[in-house]
């Protein structure tokens, strides 16, 4: 690299090589980009030195002259060999100190090392430093992705604490939690810190704590949301709380429920908004919880509150209340991971959800009449996320198509505090822009967003007088290249004002939580350590064994559970769910007996334990105490009347007991609420039974259509078509059925006896062979392939000998009480001429098919027994 400083431009911009026909002085022109910093950039003074980065779209560019032109006619030069520059230290200083509050120039020419002389294309952007410090340190979130990683075991995430002027990630200030933390904030003067936190059982929990070099957050510093009516027993999670600027009060969401789902995509790996939920308030002062007026319709979710600077007003979002079926049946289920199956309707894009922006007064808590946020509402968008200016006079907000939270689709917009024309910041980049937050002194938002990477990055903007914002400067230094950096916020104070947060407040049910967490996501594995941890701290935690049971039956390691949920009961004798464990290992060891009494305890301590009702009801149906067990059952969809389980197993124990239009009604009920697969095929099975075959074959397809490559559903949905008489449909489902499963013998052998049907006997030999070569011992296709020896229209697809032998095995396996292999054996017979042999077998068939009530089966037998009685062995008709 050459670099040098001139009081005067240097002799290569006056030689006049520029391409092109451009005169002398004029910029570069061509296919090459200057990617950052953009036109316009306003640079912090406290930034260490950026990296200059452009695009080269000639091919024949191998080096790069870079130019930094200053007002008063300085210049810099420096030659590279990489499409990027990163000036030294001494450099940046340099730069700094001639754009301090005036614009300079950056000019990159490709060129070619041979003749560095001669310009190949070029560009240039302007930029400045800005006289205005940042003058404020940052805290933000470092989190590992994909985020269901992170919520397994959260205590991989880490919270850093630093100065913008950081030349490298700053210091962690807290990490190793093994609970949830999730929103922090500070009061204006930087001396009140609070973070919704997971805190024993209650996910409602957060933390408040002054704020010093070494904080302590401690139990006694902790209140819980849960606490705001908590005589209704309607639980709460409490979400994106902020403490008021005085430090006084903080409000935050309650009685809320969410979308929580996971992805796989690592950029944007979960989906998360409140559907449910009002704002409510905690005064430090009097230790006392209450609904904010105006913000507290149970009709709509208020979410995400903002204070104004003074403490006056409070923005919130807002959107009409939304009940999501799956978590509708469950009243303890507040904010929970969803699969995709649950939430298909805000996947595909099918249901959009939307936010706008309202204004209430604070009024001391007492709240009063909140109205839109005129330029943040109605405007087809959700609209979210507002931060106020510290001097009032802004509010910048997030904007997207639908939801909240990592959008790709999310831009920042500035209106004015009272409302107003919202205008796009200048500073957005490519792909998300969210979790902003004002400098103190006003001058400067911080924002997240993946423009770069699919790992969050912080971004930097300075924000004038009027509002006007500058392009984006990346904090680049300040992140991991494999973390995701969130909720980065200002704090009013030194750099070093916060050393180090100690988690002083978990416990054993602290992580009991975590386990419970980490198995929801399906990390056992994670589940049993944190739950070891728990016994550790607390051997006699009943809940923490009843955990490990649960963990160890989900494992299969039946003994180790039993002994989990036994310890549980036994330090804990009326513990309802540790006896429905035990009661589910019992049924799973198929010990049905010994697992009622388990179930009747848990009823006796919980009556509406949901699934003690389940599970019981099933039990005494199975063992014939029908109305006892339907009462059970029944009971349990009174408990849960949106809930698929409760629904489809009442369907199942009516139609145990033989009440079968009651059972399709709630079978069919089981199967919209939330249309499994095994549901839909249940039901199906159900019908097919019923004799509602139209009704099977449709809801056969159904099922197909969320597992496709299911083989035996293929074969049984082709068994009704068949028997209706959609021959062609009925054998492209089996021929579906053969390429996704080759090996399966049921459906090799129901399309061999289709193309029978149809006459295509030599295809059907083949595919009972098939069938034969993978189970010697599978009867339809020994019989199907002695019908074929025996009786094929066409000579030299018979072979007497080998029929009677198949169908003599047929016969064998079935201990001769088949009619259908025993006529099989009298054709066989009667082709290898073995006429009383054949006799004697159909009797046999005649007398077996009658005694079944098949009296069809039985005449066409008669029919044949006539041939043989006449010494003729029996054809197929030939097919056209």
């Amino acid at each position: 690299m050459v670099l040098a400083i001139a009081a005067s431009v240097v002799a290569v911009v006056a030689t006049g090589v520029y391409l092109l026909g451009r005169g002398v002085g004029d910029p570069p022109a061509g296919p090459l980009t200057i990617d950052y910093p953009l036109d316009g950039t306003i640079f912090p003074t406290e930034l260490p030195a950026p990296t200059f980065r452009w695009t080269d779209r000639t091919g024949i560019s191998n080096a790069w002259r870079v130019t930094v032109a200053f007002a008063d006619g300085r210049q810099m030069d420096a030659r590279v060999d990489a499409a990027e520059w990163r000036p030294s230290d001494v450099q940046w200083e340099a730069i700094r100190r001639g754009s301090l509050g005036t614009d300079a120039t950056v000019t990159v020419e490709g060129i070619r090392r041979q003749a560095p002389s001669r310009g190949l294309c070029g560009a240039t952007a302007s930029f400045r430093t800005s006289r205005d410090a940042v003058g404020a340190p940052l805290i933000f979130r470092d989190v590992n992705l994909p985020f269901l990683e992170a919520v397994k075991d959260p205590s991989h995430i880490r919270w850093r604490f630093g100065p913008v002027s950081a030349n490298q990630p700053p210091p962690i200030v807290l990490e190793k939690l093994p609970v949830c933390g999730n929103c922090h904030s500070f009061s204006a003067d930087g001396q009140v810190f609070g973070m919704d936190v997971d805190y024993a059982n209650d996910k409602g929990s957060y933390v408040i704590s002054p704020v010093a070099r070494e904080m302590a957050l401690t139990k006694d510093k902790l209140i819980t949301w849960s606490d705001y009516r908590r005589d209704d027993t309607e639980p709460t999670f409490g979400l994106l709380s902020q403490v008021s600027p005085d430090g006084r009060y903080v409000v935050g969401t309650v009685k809320d429920r969410s979308v929580f789902v996971p992805r796989e995509e690592l950029a944007f790996s979960q989906l998360f908004f409140p559907i449910q939920g009002i704002l409510a308030v905690y005064d430090r002062a009097t230790r006392t919880f209450a609904a904010l007026a105006g913000a507290d319709d149970p009709n709509y979710v208020q979410s995400n509150p903002s204070w104004s600077p003074d403490g006056r007003e409070i923005v919130f979002a807002r959107a009409k209340a939304y009940t999501l079926r799956a978590l509708d049946h469950d009243r303890e289920k507040r904010t929970a991971l969803l699969g995709p199956a649950e939430c298909q309707e805000f996947l595909s894009g099918e249901k959009l959800f939307r936010f706008d922006l309202y204004r209430v007064p604070f009024n001391a808590g007492r709240g009063g009449r909140a109205v839109p946020l005129a330029g943040a509402c109605d405007n087809g968008m959700s609209n979210y996320f507002a931060k106020y200016s510290p001097d009032g006079k802004w509010i910048v907000f997030c904007r997207a198509k639908s939801f909240m939270l990592l959008q790709p689709d999310s831009e920042l917009y500035i209106l004015p505090s009272a409302g107003g024309e919202a205008r796009r910041m200048r500073c957005n980049t490519s792909r998300m822009n969210s979790w902003h937050s004002w400098s103190p002194n006003g001058r400067w938002l911080v924002f997240a967003s993946k423009a770069n990477t699919p790992y969050t990055q912080l971004f930097l903007t300075h924000i004038d007088a009027s509002g006007r914002s500058s392009p984006a400067v990346v904090l680049s230094r300040l992140t991991s290249p494999d973390r995701a950096a969130n909720i980065p916020e200002f704090v009013a104070g030194a750099p070093d004002a916060i050393a180090r947060i100690h988690e002083r407040f978990v416990d054993d049910v602290s992580y009991l939580r975590a386990a419970l967490t980490a198995r929801q996501t399906g990390d056992n594995v994670q589940a049993a350590r944190d739950i070891h941890k728990a016994i550790a701290l607390n051997p006699a935690n009943p809940a923490a064994h009843k955990a490990m049971g649960d963990i160890l039956l989900d494992l299969a390691r039946l003994d180790e559970a039993e002994r989990s949920f036994r310890q549980a009961i036994k330090l804990k004798a009326d513990y309802a769910l540790a006896h429905v464990g035990l009661g589910k290992l019992l049924v799973r060891r198929q010990q049905y007996r010994q697992a009622l009494p388990h179930y009747r305890q848990a009823l006796q301590t919980e009556r509406d334990n949901l699934d003690a009702h389940m599970d019981l009801g099933a039990l005494l149906v199975g063992f014939g105490q029908v109305d006892d067990g339907l009462a059970h059952l029944a009971r349990a969809v009174a408990l849960a009347p949106k809930n698929a389980k409760a629904v489809h197993n009442l369907g199942v124990g009516l139609r145990r007991a033989g009440r079968v239009t009651e059972a399709i009604a709630r079978l069919t009920e089981a199967a919209a609420i939330e249309p499994a697969f095994a549901r839909q095929v249940y039901l199906a099975d159900t019908l097919t039974k019923a004799g509602l075959h139209d009704r099977a074959i449709e809801t056969f397809r159904k099922a197909l259509t969320l597992r496709a490559n299911d083989a035996p559903t293929h074969v049984r949905l082709a068994g009704l078509l068949l028997a209706r008489g959609d021959t062609a449909d009925g054998m492209a489902q089996l021929n579906e059925a053969v390429r996704i499963d080759p090996r399966n013998v049921e459906a090799l052998g129901a399309l061999a006896w289709a193309l029978r049907r149809t006459g295509r006997t030599g295809e059907a030999a083949g595919r009972f062979r098939e069938a034969i070569r993978i189970d010697p011992d599978h009867v339809p296709s020994l019989v199907g392939l002695a019908w074929v020896l025996a009786s094929d229209p066409d000579a030299t697809g018979r072979n007497g000998t080998e029929a009677l032998a198949l169908a003599t095995r047929a016969c064998e396996r079935t201990r001769f009480g088949s009619a259908d292999a025993l006529d099989a054996l009298a054709a066989a017979a009667a082709e290898a001429g073995l006429f009383d042999q054949a006799r004697r077998a159909a009797g046999k068939a005649i007398a077996l098919a009658a005694k079944k009530g098949n009296h069809a089966l039985a005449g066409d037998i008669r029919r044949r027994l006539a041939l043989y009685d006449r010494g003729k062995a029996y054809r197929l008709p030939k097919k056209p």
